[in-house]
């Protein structure tokens, strides 16, 4: 049987594999951990690989396993005590059953030789809700991001992440980056927005989410933000939230070179992907502007930094720098 390969299966199979070569610079720690990151950025992935066979793994994506522990969440210990000590138990989308970390606490407090837990999340906002000191303490926190520059190495396309950024289905298979990014925006308004029901304005979201995205790398005016999405300034604060909850966008603090001074730069926002910013502002089919390369490549750069800081969990804050004369 002869087959007949055009270019764009053969780019995907090549891309395809060189994903699978790529490892990954976050490494898992050796106790309990949650693990924090906007979806699409690899989480499962990395997990596959650092536990080839943990000793339970629950994905609260599917609607079987959130339906059995929303309802009787006393399964989850259940299960848990009968693993040894040395196992693993990896929790997926923690934060759509946030009373299972009333569990994991007290399995963890009750002994020192329960099993260790991985808890993963792409929104911290019912995390916080549910239980403000992250576990006590008693489980360590990571956070995860896209493709970085660093783990990329020789086959780094910085054209390409230009236009549709570093989530990893999208990088490794460009012929399909379009729809891709299309759909993480789709699903992002519908799964995170809609569903949890942190607004009832989705159009007015939808708007403040457009405005976002073309002041991205920006110092953003609130007020004036407020005005062009037709809502009210708290409106708005309260949107930049909910960016910041589900992980999708940070703000960069203004650096003060001394603690005492009268005028505070305002920060500057940024999405955390800057393919998933030119789908949001439905870019992805244009060759990247002028006016939009700077502030792509400065979310490269970050990415770039925020990602180090935490594989390396080596502390530190990022700011931005201006002078007298307003140049950065």
């Amino acid at each position: 049987m002869n087959f007949i390969l055009n270019d764009a299966i053969i780019v995907s199979i090549l891309h395809h594999k060189m994903l699978t070569m790529i490892s990954r610079k976050l490494i898992a720690p050796d106790r309990s951990f949650f693990l924090l990151g906007p979806r699409g950025t690899g989480k499962s992935t990395w997990l596959d690989q650092q536990f080839p066979s943990p000793g339970l793994r629950l994905d609260l994506l599917q609607q079987a396993a959130y339906l059995e522990y929303l309802t009787r969440p006393e399964t989850l210990r259940e299960k848990v005590e009968v693993l040894s000590h040395q196992s693993w138990v990896i929790i997926d989308e923690i934060q759509r059953v946030p009373e299972l970390l009333n569990e994991v606490h007290s399995l963890l407090f009750k002994s020192k030789s329960s099993p260790k837990f991985c808890l993963t999340g792409s929104s911290a906002r019912k995390l916080r809700r549910v239980d403000s000191n992250m576990l006590a303490g008693r489980a360590l926190s990571r956070q995860f991001f896209p493709l970085t520059v660093a783990e990329l190495g020789s086959a780094v396309d910085i054209k390409q992440l230009l236009n549709f950024g570093a989530l990893p289905a999208v990088y490794s298979a460009p012929q399909d980056a379009i729809d891709l990014l299309d759909a993480y925006v789709s699903t992002y308004l519908q799964t995170e927005i809609q569903q949890e029901a942190v607004t009832r304005n989705l159009a007015a979201f939808a708007r403040f989410l457009k405005v976002a995205a073309l002041l991205n790398g920006q110092v953003v005016n609130v007020a004036g933000l407020a005005r062009d999405v037709g809502v009210k300034r708290p409106t708005v604060e309260r949107y930049f939230q909910i960016l910041i909850d589900t992980l999708i966008g940070f703000w960069l603090p203004g650096w003060q070179p001394r603690v005492k001074v009268r005028e505070k730069l305002s920060p500057k926002f940024y999405f955390f992907d800057g393919g998933v910013t030119r789908a949001i502002l439905q870019r992805t089919r244009d060759k990247v502007r002028d006016e939009e390369r700077g502030g792509l490549l400065e979310t490269i750069v970050l990415n770039e930094l925020r990602s180090a800081m935490n594989y390396l969990n080596c502390g530190g804050e990022l700011s931005y720098y201006r002078n007298g004369e307003q140049s950065e």
